[in-house]
């Protein structure tokens, strides 16, 4: 997203004010390289393991893959730009790029912070309404296209009165409103209400009552088969997102705080020390795109199986035939059972008995032994085998 010193209210003097020591530069550079190489990375391995392996095609991991996509692309598009742009001063990138850096993180936040909230009603109907028709693939697929064309139609203004202007010493890219301050305070309002507050009111209120259902109470419709397997399994799920809303929430604060205060008090942007506020603001809200990878591999068994899937060409990195059973997709036949999925095959055993003194030719015997020859008879038995995962997650990730 633009910065302040970017905006709409442009500096007296048409020098440089904020060039910086070289050390500290560098600093910075570490620190933003270190979101940019995670991120990516790490999203990337995230969408991998989703797409490549059809165990991992649910309806929540879906999501999650367009919370990866929209994570790693805002880290690849805009976080060494941001940074670059924060650092100098100076705009190096051309007027094109200018419209598309401060339209895309608002489109990707929205598609981000949306897709929580989608897992999060998602989850409070199969917990609290489990008898009720849940999403299939392609409505899950529907509901991501929407939630990218809103985001689309939210941040388009800030792409359409993106511009950029040349003075003696360095160039700018900012955001021309038409009633300069008034405008751009308004709309960062609009956003902070639309892409911060109201979804973490929504995901508050939901994983409140799934909360007190899971920890509180008993999960409405379920029998008491496989109860507390599936208790387990729904509680992890549910922990999990809470701390990914959790650590997206904590990361963005201070970035809307800093745009409301220096939206209230313009005089701020001015003063040098500002800088150094607004890039260690911009690196924490950036930072949320590089945590989620980890708190899928440190919460969730099956990703994590998939990213040491991913790293066991490094020797300290062991995949276990377990990890390979977590991430492959069964043949045996399935047979939904309330929330949890059991596997059952038949095994059929073919039982032989032969008496070689016994003569064949007695018809009533001969019925009897199937018409077997030298006096042979056979029964046939059959047994269920039931497999059910020891980590009965298979519903929900």
């Amino acid at each position: 997203m633009a910065q302040s010193q970017n905006g709409t209210a442009l500096p007296g003097n048409l020098t440089n004010q904020f060039v910086q020591p070289p050390w500290r530069v560098a600093l910075w550079s570490l620190a933003y390289s270190t979101i940019l190489g995670v991120a990516v990375f790490g999203n990337l391995v995230v969408m991998w393991i989703i797409l490549a392996h059809k165990r991992m095609r649910t309806v929540t991991n879906y999501f999650l893959l367009n919370l990866a996509f929209s994570d790693a692309s805002m880290a690849a598009f805009n976080t060494l730009v941001n940074f670059v742009y924060a650092t100098h001063g100076d705009w190096y990138f051309g007027e094109a790029y200018c419209k598309f850096h401060n339209f895309f993180p608002v489109t990707s936040v929205f598609a981000s912070i949306y897709s929580m909230t989608a897992i999060a009603v998602d989850r409070y109907m199969a917990i609290i309404h489990p008898l009720k028709p849940h999403l299939s693939a392609t409505a899950t697929k529907v509901v991501i296209v929407f939630i990218w064309v809103l985001a689309v139609v939210l941040a388009f203004p800030l792409c359409f009165f993106s511009t950029i202007r040349k003075l003696p010493k360095r160039t700018l890219c900012y955001v021309a409103w038409p009633r300069s301050s008034e405008d751009s305070f308004m709309y960062h309002i609009i956003v902070t209400a639309l892409v911060y507050m109201l979804p973490l009111v929504v995901m508050g209120i939901t994983y409140t009552i799934v909360g007190v259902t899971l920890w509180g109470g008993e999960i409405p419709g379920d029998s008491s088969d496989n109860y507390h397997g599936q208790l387990r399994a729904k509680r992890k799920v549910v922990k999990m997102m809470i701390i990914v809303v959790v650590t997206f929430a904590i990361c963005w604060l201070p970035y809307h705080v800093y745009f409301l205060i220096t939206g209230l008090n313009k005089q701020l942007v001015k003063r040098k020390s500002i800088q150094q506020v607004y890039l260690a603001v911009m690196w924490l809200a950036m930072s949320s795109t590089m945590y989620n990878p980890i708190i899928y591999c440190c919460l969730n068994s099956r990703f994590r199986a998939g990213f040491k899937r991913a790293f066991r060409w490094c020797p300290f990195v062991r995949l276990s035939s377990y990890d390979e059973l977590e991430l492959r997709a069964t043949r045996l036949q399935v047979a939904r059972q309330s929330s949890m999925y059991t596997l059952s095959r038949m095994e059929t055993t073919v039982v032989a008995v032969c008496d070689p003194t016994e003569p064949s030719t007695n018809p009533t015997r001969k019925s009897l032994l199937n018409h077997h020859p030298n006096g042979c008879s056979h029964s046939t038995k059959s047994r269920a085998i039931t497999y059910t995962p020891s980590d009965p997650q298979e519903e929900f990730c």
